[in-house]
């Protein structure tokens, strides 16, 4: 399993110590909530911010957004080199169009569902994505209660996925502890996104250790 602990959960007055405490700690990733305050009931943080999160982190930065015109927002983004930018398939009229200007940057494109949304909604893309992030909260806030239901949909996800024999990786986001991640990961996830999990224990270490 490899983890990806969101800074929105972080303490932002001290972030360049936050970050560099996460990468100390083992994480594989570093999870950016982009959100803007219309797709989302709330606003984060834009490329300025994120710039200076890039300087200090030691691992590659995976870009959420929670937007409603994805392209203007990857084309902020993209000169910071994530290793994958997120768009969610809700807010996208031409979600094709969009993978290939992430890729046209030499960054790897990823698509997230909502909640409700099915696996079936992005049956004719699976191909053209490295990586599916399913939410198990609503987005827009964190430190919400995991939804069990994405357990059973990653399943459905992961036999998809397996049957066209991709190598998709399946990211899980909301409400991830070290209680369900055990489900997640023998339903198939390969990468978990915590925040509150991780930032409100003394130990980041030791958070993200237990979900390993």
């Amino acid at each position: 399993m490899k983890v990806a602990p969101s800074i929105l959960s972080a303490d932002f007055g001290r972030l360049d110590e936050e970050i560099k405490a996460i990468c100390d700690g083992g994480c594989d990733y570093i999870h950016v909530d982009v959100m803007d305050g219309h797709f989302v009931p709330n606003m984060t943080i834009g490329p300025v911010v994120v710039k200076s999160v890039a300087k200090v982190a030691t691992k590659p930065l995976d870009v959420h957004l929670m937007v409603e015109n994805n392209t203007f927002f990857v084309e902020l983004f993209a000169p910071l080199k994530p290793e994958f930018i997120s768009f969610h398939i809700e807010s996208e009229k031409h979600p094709h169009r969009l993978i290939q200007k992430i890729r046209s940057y030499g960054i790897k494109p990823a698509i997230v569902l909502n909640p409700h949304t099915t696996p079936q909604t992005i049956e004719y893309i699976l191909d053209d994505v490295d990586m599916v992030l399913l939410m198990s909260v609503n987005p827009g806030f964190g430190g919400q209660k995991f939804i069990p239901s994405v357990i059973e949909k990653a399943r459905k996800l992961k036999s998809m996925i397996n049957k066209r024999g991709l190598n998709t990786l399946i990211e899980v986001d909301g409400g991830v502890n070290d209680k369900n991640v055990k489900e997640l990961a023998n339903a198939g996830v390969d990468i978990v996104v915590a925040g509150n999990f991780v930032f409100s224990n003394p130990s980041y270490k030791d958070a993200i250790s237990s979900l390993k």
